[in-house]
């Protein structure tokens, strides 16, 4: 994990008049130690493989935290499931396409797409401060195979 992030958190919580914590420090260490996609269920895993006792609520409060600081970007995939993304640090206006058979997320990063969106949004009398797409499409392999990997594992992961 960078060191950057470990600073950022601890000076915007020092700003919250918030103190550092072990559980903090295991939740942000669990975070961040891949540029995967998690859900708050997932990183509760990882965490608690850290510190068994990793509580539910300071996991909630600390993802809120790292929302609110910058840290992590939270994305709406629909039907009731967000996810968060702890690498838009390094490359903040990447894009997500996501597919709606299997819920996989593949990140993306196009100079077209960022001059579109530069364009449009100057164009309507904007500047845009941060810049991200979000595409949902079907899964072509699910629809000339009829089978997806993706969709097996999704289903056996919510059975368990």
């Amino acid at each position: 994990m960078n060191q950057e992030i470990k600073d950022r958190f601890e000076q915007y919580i020092r700003q919250k008049g918030m103190r550092r914590t072990g559980q903090r420090d295991v939740i942000v260490e669990a975070a961040f130690a891949s540029d995967d996609h998690f859900t708050a269920e997932e990183l509760l895993t990882k965490s608690r493989r850290l510190d068994p006792k990793t509580s539910r609520a300071t996991l909630y409060r600390t993802i809120a935290l790292l929302v609110e600081c910058g840290l992590l970007r939270e994305i709406d995939l629909g039907r009731d499931e967000r996810v968060y993304d702890p690498n838009f640090l390094d490359s903040p206006d990447h894009n997500h396409l996501i597919c709606i058979d299997c819920g996989k997320v593949i990140e993306f990063e196009d100079e077209n797409v960022a001059e579109l969106i530069d364009s449009i949004t100057r164009g309507l009398g904007f500047r845009p401060s941060m810049k991200s797409m979000r595409i949902e499409a079907c899964c072509d392999r699910l629809r000339t195979e009829g089978r997806c990997e993706n969709l097996i594992q999704q289903r056996l992961v919510k059975r368990m």
